[in-house]
């Protein structure tokens, strides 16, 4: 036996996590555990068939039945509030029997209602229902959970603390960029609002989300309901109990909910990930030329080689999370919204990875969070890379010249040519610039204008658009 398969083998038998979710970023996910993981799966799917029992009594839907006592309802419900680990390895056990997960629910529903004084009842437990009524309106409440407690706070967190950086900096002239040179001056202020005002969006897409259900039968016909209770409105039965679960509605499906609804949320978190793995790359290359300074981590290493060294490691650790996550999520909402007629199992196996997908998300951004914090503005960098590409100003000194043609100034031919001519491909000092404005014979006030301006005056109106960040 060789080294490496001593090694597996002894491994292989320890409580190790596979995934770096469950082992390495364990802390910075684990509140997910209790919308996305299988055993939240499995409480919630206790939960949709216990509402369904006090949904069928409460409105006494079925002949012979009537509403359940208060105290009948709270020990049913207590059923779901007691679930843990130990109610895990019970539903286990019965699955091992049934080889049937949901099943193994009904029967570990089945198993309490002796003790609560309504054993005569079991069969109404899962009454009409095909193992999808129960998974698809589960799966629903744990992303509907995931979503908005988990992933949604932590988005939004992250949006603040931009929007409040972007504040905060937002007189702060910068040197722009287009292709990678120098361009129209801006305000970091500015550049970081843009992104912040890109990711909002998308949370307020992403919060008007309509998380579906249905409880319809195994073909999404009512066949059963009707065929053993033909005097009940069932259409309205299951769309009061849908809605009660605090989800919408859908009236039309096959088997399975279409699982639509999952395609554009995942959608839409995938575009906030590109975005802020936009946001990722800009402030990586931001810090890369000196704009922003990292404030090191006491006792932290930067390089095992390099002393000096303090690495981006934030923002390169969210980018590779984000695309992991994406790479899920677009996986996800491609093959969900698609089944061989009524049903196959594909949807089933893939909703599995979405506590994953999600996860990488929440990972990344809890990075990015940890990485702008430990950030400082070099506000002398920023200004010094100004004062070294005056150039910058050659389109606002074009640009007067063509208003001073439209008024009737002499003179002002040709005037991107000339400016052209001027700085490209040379560096131009802020001497050489204001000797030019002072030959070209502008209006006194034009000349006025454009010799007070320099690299970090000319911001236009940037830091007012930050303003746009708290309408």
């Amino acid at each position: 036996m060789s080294m490496a398969e001593i090694a597996r083998t002894s491994l292989a038998n320890e409580p190790l996590a596979l995934g770096a979710l469950d082992g390495r970023y364990r802390s910075a996910v684990a509140p997910l555990v209790d919308y996305l993981s299988e055993a939240a799966l499995n409480r919630d799917r206790v939960h949709v068939e216990v509402e369904w029992l006090i949904h069928l009594a409460e409105n006494s839907v079925l002949p012979g039945t009537s509403p359940f006592t208060d105290q009948q309802q709270a020990a049913l419900r207590k059923i779901v509030t007691d679930f843990d680990a130990d109610s895990v390895k019970e539903l286990a056990e019965i699955e091992a029997v049934t080889v049937h997960d949901v099943k193994a629910v009904e029967y570990y529903i089945a198993n309490r209602l002796d003790a609560i004084g309504i054993g005569q009842l079991k069969p109404m437990v899962h009454f009409g229902c095909t193992s999808e009524d129960i998974n698809n309106l589960s799966y629903a409440l744990g992303v509907q959970g995931g979503v908005t407690q988990v992933w949604l706070p932590a988005a939004r967190a992250l949006v603040t603390q931009l929007t409040a950086m972007a504040e905060e900096s937002r007189e702060v002239p910068m040197l722009s960029r287009t292709h990678g040179q120098p361009a129209t001056p801006t305000t970091l202020g500015k550049e970081l609002a843009v992104l912040a005002w890109r990711l909002t969006r998308q949370l307020d897409r992403i919060e008007k989300t309509e998380y579906l259900g249905k409880i319809n039968g195994a073909t999404g016909t009512y066949a059963a309901h009707y065929a053993s209770v033909p005097g009940a409105d069932w259409q309205q039965v299951s769309k009061s109990f849908v809605e009660h679960l605090g989800l919408t509605w859908n009236p039309l499906t096959t088997q399975i909910e279409s699982h639509d609804w999952q395609a554009e949320v995942y959608a839409d978190i995938v575009r906030f990930n590109r975005i802020l793995h936009n946001l990722c790359t800009d402030v990586w290359s931001y810090i890369s030329i000196g704009y922003f300074a990292q404030i090191p981590v006491e006792g932290a290493t930067g390089s095992s080689t390099m002393p000096h060294k303090v690495n981006p490691i934030r923002f390169e650790n969210a980018e590779a999370n984000l695309e992991i996550s994406n790479g899920l999520l677009d996986t996800l909402g491609a093959t969900l919204v698609t089944s061989r007629w009524q049903r196959d199992l594909t949807d089933s196996s893939s909703q599995r990875n979405i506590g994953t997908a999600i996860g990488h998300s929440v990972l990344a951004i809890s990075n990015v969070a940890k990485g702008l914090d430990r950030l400082d503005v070099a506000e002398a960098v920023l200004a010094d890379d100004l004062d070294h590409n005056w150039e910058v100003l050659a389109e606002a000194i074009q640009m007067v010249m063509r208003a001073e043609a439209i008024a009737g100034v002499e003179g002002m031919d040709n005037p991107y040519e000339r400016l052209k001519d001027l700085t490209r491909g040379h560096r131009v000092d802020a001497v050489r610039l204001k000797e030019f404005v002072g030959e070209l014979g502008l209006s006194a006030a034009a000349e006025a204008r454009l010799q007070q301006l320099t690299p970090g005056s000319y911001t236009g109106i940037a830091s007012q658009l930050v303003d746009h960040l708290k309408k």
